[in-house]
């Protein structure tokens, strides 16, 4: 299993985001390219809805407005997004459960959806993440990416875990609550570099991005797109990516895994509809997405806005979500994290 982080565009304007879409999908759009167009087909006869758990400007709601241009030609049908924000994004989750299972309304998922919130201690669940819904594919990766405050005495990496071990305690780190992502990566990173610091929920992004450029909270790991604004204005100070390779926006910005070797960290954003889904929707689904992601302009517009192309098909992406189950569910034991 294989994941995939932005990387510099070449000169043709593609990326090598393209030779990475699994094999499957590539057969998938071969298949399509010589086949009648998806127009065609009994899937779709109407509008495609993209149900978004959280509010317009966030990662998960550009990746889905991003794919939603791409697939209305694909489609030849409208594509509207719709956000229905609360409860860690499982409002909209429990929408498309209950909606009709033609594969006209499908689920634009964050990996903590999947991944996180279903064994996280005290989390309310509406519904059976497994049961009530069909993965579809995946579509994006979000970059992860560690930012700190300017006013930080540290410039670099290994000199930010030197000042951590020598100041137990002193360092805090921001998330947007208990059991998001950017918790899960801050308790991940303490622990495989051997500090302490104090974790400083908030309930939103916004607020923590205020409090870490004005000093009051020293670092954050969180999605890039949200942090790009902030970093090109001096807000804050970019010190590593989480993934395996840098954002061509800042190419010469190191990895974690380049102190941290193993540490890895990606929210990716993919596609799920709800269960009984036909196989006929699921197959012309991953065509539709394999045509969207092989393209370059595709491509660039989601590395434009910090993130990557993965393409993966169901099989691959119920594998992923497997493997990240696994992984955060052994930080949330070990760091007894519970849901707030």
């Amino acid at each position: 299993m294989r994941r995939t982080d932005a990387t510099p565009s070449h000169g043709n304007g593609s990326t090598p985001h393209s030779r990475h879409i699994s094999r499957r999908l590539a057969l998938a759009l071969a298949g399509v390219l010589g086949a009648p167009s998806l127009a065609q087909a009994a899937f779709p006869d109407r509008d495609i809805r993209l149900m978004v758990g959280f509010s317009a400007g966030g990662a998960v709601d550009l990746a889905a407005r991003l794919a939603a241009d791409a697939l209305r030609p694909v489609l030849n049908q409208n594509v509207v997004v719709e956000n229905r924000s609360g409860a860690s994004g499982l409002i909209a989750a429990d929408a498309v459960a209950k909606s009709g299972a033609d594969g006209h309304v499908l689920y634009v998922a964050a990996a903590s959806a999947f991944t996180v919130l279903p064994q996280l201690p005290g989390q309310p669940m509406p519904l059976n993440m497994e049961r009530d819904l069909t993965p579809v594919a995946n579509l994006a990766a979000v970059l992860n990416a560690l930012v700190v405050t300017p006013r930080a005495p540290f410039r670099t990496l290994p000199e930010l875990i030197a000042y951590a071990k020598a100041n137990p305690d002193k360092l805090s780190y921001a998330s947007t609550g208990n059991g998001t992502s950017q918790h899960l990566a801050g308790e991940l990173f303490a622990r495989q570099a051997g500090i302490r610091m104090i974790h400083v929920p908030y309930r939103g992004g916004s607020n923590a991005i205020l409090d870490i450029a004005a000093g009051r909270v020293d670092l954050m790991f969180g999605n890039f797109p949200e942090f790009i604004g902030q970093i090109r204005d001096g807000g804050l100070r970019l010190l590593a990516f989480g993934g395996r390779q840098a954002s061509p926006l800042f190419p010469e910005t190191p990895l974690v895994r380049d102190t941290l070797p193993g540490f890895e960290v990606t929210n990716w954003i993919g596609l799920a509809g709800p269960a009984g889904m036909p196989e006929a929707a699921v197959s012309a689904w991953n065509a539709a997405l394999a045509r969207i992601v092989a393209a370059p302009d595709f491509q660039r517009r989601v590395a434009e806005n910090g993130m990557a192309v993965l393409g993966q098909d169901q099989a691959t992406f119920r594998a992923t979500i497997e493997a990240d189950r696994q992984r955060w569910g052994e930080v949330i034991r070990a760091a007894a994290i519970r849901a707030e």
